[in-house]
């Protein structure tokens, strides 16, 4: 017999003007309840009905997780705005604008119009096994379905891996973890301040979850130091198509520089691990030195020590290590 999947499966809505409503809500439903932000990711998995909450608590109209605000210490970004507002906002294009480019990147303009950071950010792998519902490793089975031998892994990981080669499809997380940013957590026990590189969960930790949020937290602001405030950035995504696809890989970099020298750099990556990496090994490498060909060559080689392949995602290595080329050499004063 077919199986229909026309209808979406049933669920109790709430729509709180509050976060400490909406975290009452997710107390309240102890693992049941989902929040939907834009809901870009989450209509996708309630039309396949993998994923069956009983509760979602849509934060449309909390209004204190929208909007970003300029403060003396830097910007401070709501989790709910959309990527829209963020590509355009007037201080983020002038002194932030690995981030603006990150997110004027991402798939097309009526999804950044929908999409917020926070769910760009928190957004769950796509694995395509995974997402198929397929019992792999992260979805509480024992296997990784991407990973055999004859598996299509084309975009899948080639550093960090511990029984699931899934990465982020985050596209802004690079640029966050380049401008050193901070993440506000709020939950029933009150707030917590996470560093951007912190907020991802590498699988040998949890391998079920992608962030380190609990079910009864929230994601509720983004603050961006004043640190990196006009620095030399770099941003570079690789895609199959220019608009709609995922990322095969991004670089982000923030630099310092004086003369020609890097006086200090921050790089990261995201599409090579499960997690977003921050690549501090290349960062060393390149503190104090001119940002050339040459300096760019060395900063690529470090960051593909102990790369490994899987069948159909060889490319990753070169790509990675040319990206981080290009990073450097890109890097103006």
């Amino acid at each position: 017999m077919a199986i229909i999947r026309d209808m979406i499966p049933a669920f109790e809505l709430f729509q709180p003007t509050s976060a400490d409503d909406a975290i009452e809500l997710l107390v309240r439903y102890d693992g049941d309840g989902w929040v939907l932000g834009g809901g870009m990711d989450s209509f996708d998995w309630w039309k396949e009905r993998i994923k069956r909450p009983t509760a979602v608590v849509d934060l449309v109209n909390v209004a204190s997780l929208q909007g970003i605000s300029v403060t003396a210490d830097g910007v401070e970004i709501g989790a709910m705005t959309t990527l829209t507002e963020v590509a355009t906002h007037p201080e983020l294009v002038a002194n932030y604008s690995v981030l603006t480019e990150a997110a004027s990147q991402i798939a097309t303009p009526q999804i950044r119009n929908r999409g917020t950071l926070a769910g760009n950010l928190a957004q769950d792998t796509r694995c395509w096994y995974y997402r198929g519902g397929w019992p792999c490793y992260r979805a509480g089975g024992n296997t990784c379905y991407a990973s055999a031998p004859t598996a299509m892994n084309r975009e899948h990981a080639i550093l960090g891996t511990n029984r699931c080669v899934a990465v982020s499809p985050s596209d802004t997380a690079p640029a966050l973890i380049a401008l050193d940013a901070q993440f506000v957590i709020q939950g029933p026990s009150g707030e917590r301040v996470v560093d951007a590189e912190d907020f991802f969960m590498g699988p040998a930790k949890d391998i079920e979850r992608m962030t380190v949020l609990d079910s009864d937290e929230l994601l509720t602001t983004i603050r961006i130091p004043s640190t990196w405030a006009g620095a030399s950035f770099y941003y570079e995504k690789v895609e199959d198509r220019k608009a709609w696809d995922f990322a095969l890989m991004t670089v982000a970099t923030a630099a310092r520089l004086s003369g020609g020298v890097i006086e200090d750099i921050r790089i990261a990556v995201n599409g090579a691990a499960p997690v977003p990496l921050r690549l501090e090994a290349s960062e060393r490498i390149v503190r104090g030195q001119a940002a050339s060909e040459q300096t760019g060559m060395q900063a690529g080689e470090a960051a593909i020590q102990g790369a490994q392949a899987l069948r159909h995602n060889d490319y990753k290595i070169p790509l990675m290590r040319n990206l981080v080329r290009r990073a450097i050499r890109g890097t103006e004063a």
